[in-house]
């Protein structure tokens, strides 16, 4: 279920209340939700995730990514919220997730064929991304 992309970032497919002890237990310190509420019927509603998470004082951020794509605010949101890992992000795959984790780390300088290595280990492909994450990081 949960994918480690690196040290401090891993992905998961849809979390629930109950998945949240086990993250926490597992040494994560912030969640980072990806997916909008209401996208799916039966979908967990993100405010239950978050009372759980913050009564284990864990982080949780939302940082809902729809059809319409990735954007800047979110590129930096997630790069904030990255910043006090472990963080655990999650989406319905866990694919979304894995892809804005990308962009902020290219943002951040890292090379991009390193992000795509890292998210290939893990079954996640970031081909649909290539132009973006060259030129976030600068043309590397």
């Amino acid at each position: 279920m949960i994918a480690p992309l690196d040290p401090n970032f891993a992905v998961a497919p849809q979390i629930s209340p109950a998945d949240v002890t086990d993250i926490a237990r597992a040494g994560y310190r912030t969640i980072i939700n990806n997916r909008p509420d209401g996208e799916q019927p039966g979908q967990p509603d993100g405010a239950a995730i978050r009372r759980v998470a913050e009564t284990l004082g864990l982080g949780y951020v939302e940082i809902p990514i729809t059809h319409a794509g990735f954007s800047h605010p979110q590129i930096d949101a997630m790069s904030t919220a990255m910043a006090d890992g472990p963080v655990l992000a999650f989406c319905r795959s866990g694919t979304r997730s894995c892809m804005l984790w990308a962009l902020a780390s290219a943002k951040a300088g890292e090379d991009p064929a390193a992000l795509f290595e890292k998210a290939a280990a893990v079954g996640y492909d970031l081909t649909p991304l290539g132009g973006m994450l060259q030129a976030l990081a600068g043309g590397r």
